[in-house]
C-alpha cells in the first residue's frame, strides 16, 4: 500500500507530495482506498434495468476553475472523470442560484414559474410552484429511490416546499442559500441569523463541527451501502462549496501556498475537496456496485465570483451577470452507457435539458403537455448527434433595474431595451437593458491589486441598451455586432417578444417577519400553514405578484404599531435590499 511508504515522513513531506497524488491522505480525507483505473467493462449500451443517476452540482465555481481549463487548481479526479466522458462546453446554466436549481428540477425556464427576479431569500413567503411536476417526482414515477443531499434553496416557507414534499425520499443538507460550513448558521441581514441543517422535514441539531462538503459526502456514502443495487437510484449532490465564506480545513490550502492572493487560495482548497469528494462518491459506486449502469453529471449552478477568488477567464462577465461568464457553465457526463466517449462535445446544451434527459433514461414519459422547455440531448451527449436544441432563453427580468439608454425605439418598436433580458439563437446572442458588469478578470493570483485593476476594461466601448455577440466566433464577447447586423437584431427581439407573451407574472413577496429563527427556536424552516395560503386572495403561485403584506388581516395591530414595531422595521430593511439584490453588488 502506498500508505506503508509514507510511514516516517514529516507532515510537511507529506503535504509537499501535493494534492495530485491519489493516495494522500489529508486530515479530512473520508476514503483512503486507492481510486480505481475507470477502464472497466465494455458499455452496455442497453441496461438491464434503468441506471442509477448521480448528479453533482457545485455552487459558483467559475468556468477557469477546474484543472482541464486552468493550470492553477487541481482536480484530478474531475479531470479523469471528464476525460474518460464528454465534456460539454457549450453548456449554460443561469446567473445565480435559484434560476438554476429551479430549471434543473422543473425543466422550464424561470419566466415560466414567475421565479425570473433574483432569488427566493430566506424571509420570502415563496417556493418554487407546487403545481408542477419536479423531476424527482418523475424519477420516482419510474421506480427510483430519491435522496437529495446539501443546498436546496428553492423555498420552505411552508412544508409542502420543503424537499420531501417534492419527490425526494430522503433529504439532508441546509434550506437556504448559504450557511457557515462548520456551524451551518445562515444569515439573511444584520441580527437575521439562525441554524440551517436539517434531516428530512426536521432540523439536525447537534450536527455542527464538520465541513459540509465532507458531512455531506459521508451522507452520500451510507445511502449508497444501504441501498440495494438492483433498484434504480437518483442523487441529487449539491455541494454548498465553493460559495462563499471561504473556510476550507487549512491542510486543502498548503499545496496552493504559492497563489499570493488569499481568498484565491483557499477557493482553490475548497475545489480540491469537492474533486475529493467526487473521487469518494465515484469509488463507492464502483465498490457497492452501481458503476457500470450508472450516469454521473457534474454541473456548476452559475458561473464564478472573482472578488470571491473563482474565475471564469477568458469568459466576460461574473456570477450575477448574462455575459458568457455568468452563464457559460462547467459539465461533464461520465457514464460507461455513454456510446462515444473520450471527447468534447459542441452541442448545445441547457440546464432545463436535464429534466426529459433523465426522465428519458429513466424510462418515463415526458410530453408536450409538461410544459417543458428542456431538451431531451441524451442521444447528442452518448452518440454525438446534432443537439435539437436551437435556442436558450437566458431570461427576460421585468423588476430589474431599468437601463436609462433602453426605449422602445432602440427595440425598433418589437421590444423595450431598457428591460434586461438576454437569448441566444444558433450562434448569435443578444443581450438588451442592463446585463451587469461587463469585465474581464484574469484570475486572482497576487497578493494585492491596485485600486485602478477591476476597471481596466470594464465600461470599454460606448454604452448603449443593445448587444449582439457571434458567440461561436467571439466566446469572450468583444466584438459588439449590434449595428452591423440590425436584420438580427430585429430577429431575436421577436424571439425574446414571442416568449415574453407566455411569461407568467413574478412571484417575489415581501418579507414575512413572521420567518425569523428567533421565533422558529433558532432555526430556519417553514413558519405558514395552509391556513396562510388560503388568506392570500390573490395567490402568488400563478396570480399576480403581491407586492404588500400578504397577510393584513393577521397582522393589523402589528401594522398599527409599525413605527415602534422592531419587526416592523426589520420588514422595511428587507423590502429595500429585495429591491437591491440583483444589482451588481451580488
Amino acid at each position: 500500500m502506498a500508505m506503508n511508504a509514507l510511514t516516517g515522513l514529516s507532515m510537511v513531506s507529506l503535504l509537499s507530495l501535493g494534492y495530485m497524488s491519489w493516495d494522500w491522505v489529508k486530515p479530512d480525507q473520508m476514503e483512503n482506498e486507492p481510486f480505481s483505473d475507470f477502464k472497466g467493462k465494455k458499455p452496455e449500451f442497453k441496461p438491464r434495468q434503468p441506471p442509477h443517476i448521480i448528479f453533482f452540482l457545485t455552487d459558483d465555481q467559475g468556468f477557469h476553475d477546474i484543472g482541464y481549463h486552468s493550470s492553477d487548481i487541481r482536480t484530478p479526479t474531475l479531470d479523469k472523470l471528464a476525460a474518460e466522458g464528454v465534456k460539454l462546453e457549450n453548456y449554460y446554466v443561469q446567473p445565480i442560484c435559484t434560476p438554476s436549481r429551479s430549471q434543473l428540477i422543473t425543466g422550464r425556464y424561470q419566466i415560466h414559474t414567475g421565479l425570473q427576479h433574483s432569488i427566493i431569500r430566506p424571509l420570502q413567503p415563496n417556493c418554487l410552484p407546487l403545481d408542477m411536476v419536479t423531476l424527482p417526482q418523475k424519477l420516482r414515477e419510474a421506480g427510483y429511490a430519491t435522496h437529495m443531499v446539501g443546498k436546496w434553496h428553492l423555498g420552505f416557507y411552508k412544508r409542502a416546499c420543503l424537499p420531501t414534499r417534492r419527490g425526494f425520499d430522503t433529504f439532508f443538507g441546509s434550506l437556504t442559500g448559504s450557511v457557515d460550513y462548520y456551524t451551518y448558521d445562515s444569515c439573511d441581514g444584520p441580527g437575521m441569523c439562525g441554524y440551517d441543517l436539517h434531516e428530512g422535514e426536521g432540523v439536525a441539531w447537534g450536527r455542527g463541527g464538520k465541513y459540509s462538503t465532507h458531512l455531506y459526502t459521508q451522507r452520500v456514502r451510507k445511502i449508497l451501502a444501504a441501498h440495494d443495487p438492483h433498484r434504480p437510484v437518483f442523487i441529487f449532490l449539491s455541494f454548498q462549496a465553493v460559495h462563499t465564506p471561504l473556510r476550507p480545513p487549512k491542510g486543502y490550502i498548503y499545496p496552493y501556498r504559492g497563489i499570493g492572493n488569499v481568498g484565491r487560495r483557499k477557493y482553490s482548497a475548497m475545489v480540491s475537496i469537492v474533486d475529493e469528494a467526487v473521487r469518494n462518491v465515484t469509488y463507492a459506486l464502483r465498490k457497492y456496485g452501481y458503476y457500470q449502469n450508472s450516469v454521473i453529471v457534474f454541473s456548476t449552478d452559475n458561473g464564478g465570483q472573482p472578488f470571491s477568488g473563482g474565475s471564469n477567464w477568458p469568459l466576460r462577465g461574473r456570477k450575477g451577470t448574462y455575459w458568457e461568464g455568468g452563464v457559460r457553465g462547467l459539465g461533464f457526463v461520465h457514464s460507461p452507457l455513454l456510446r462515444r466517449r473520450r471527447r468534447v462535445s459542441r452541442a448545445l446544451v441547457h440546464i432545463t435539458d436535464w429534466y426529459p434527459t433523465l426522465v428519458a433514461l429513466a424510462g418515463g414519459n415526458v410530453s408536450r403537455a409538461d410544459g417543458l422547455d428542456g431538451y431531451d440531448v441524451w442521444p447528442a451527449l452518448s452518440e454525438g448527434r446534432e443537439s435539437p436544441r436551437r435556442e436558450i432563453l437566458h431570461n427576460i427580468d421585468p423588476l430589474h433595474v431599468r437601463a436609462n439608454l433602453g426605449s422602445w425605439r432602440d427595440g425598433f418598436g418589437i421590444w423595450d431595451t431598457a428591460v434586461q433580458a438576454a437569448i441566444r439563437v444558433g450562434d448569435w446572442k443578444l443581450l438588451t437593458g442592463d446585463p451587469g458588469h461587463g469585465d474581464w478578470v484574469p484570475p486572482q493570483m497576487l497578493a494585492n491589486f491596485p485600486g485602478n485593476w477591476w476597471n481596466l476594461e470594464r465600461g470599454a466601448g460606448p454604452r448603449n441598451s443593445v448587444w449582439l455577440f457571434n458567440v461561436t466566433g467571439d466566446p469572450y464577447e468583444r466584438h459588439d455586432l449590434s449595428r452591423q447586423r440590425p436584420d438580427v437584431v430585429k430577429e431575436l427581439l421577436a424571439r425574446l417578444a414571442h416568449h415574453n407573451r407566455t411569461a407568467v407574472a413574478v412571484r417575489y413577496p415581501d418579507a414575512d417577519p413572521r420567518a425569523s429563527p428567533d421565533l422558529n427556536g433558532g432555526a430556519w424552516g417553514p413558519w405558514a400553514g395552509d391556513e396562510d395560503e388560503r388568506e392570500r386572495e390573490g395567490n402568488d403561485f400563478g396570480g399576480a405578484p403581491r407586492r404588500k403584506n400578504w397577510s393584513k388581516s393577521k397582522n393589523k395591530k402589528n401594522i398599527k404599531k409599525k413605527k415602534k414595531c422592531k419587526i416592523c422595521k426589520l420588514r422595511s430593511f428587507f423590502r429595500k435590499l429585495n429591491t437591491r439584490i440583483m444589482s451588481n453588488r451580488i
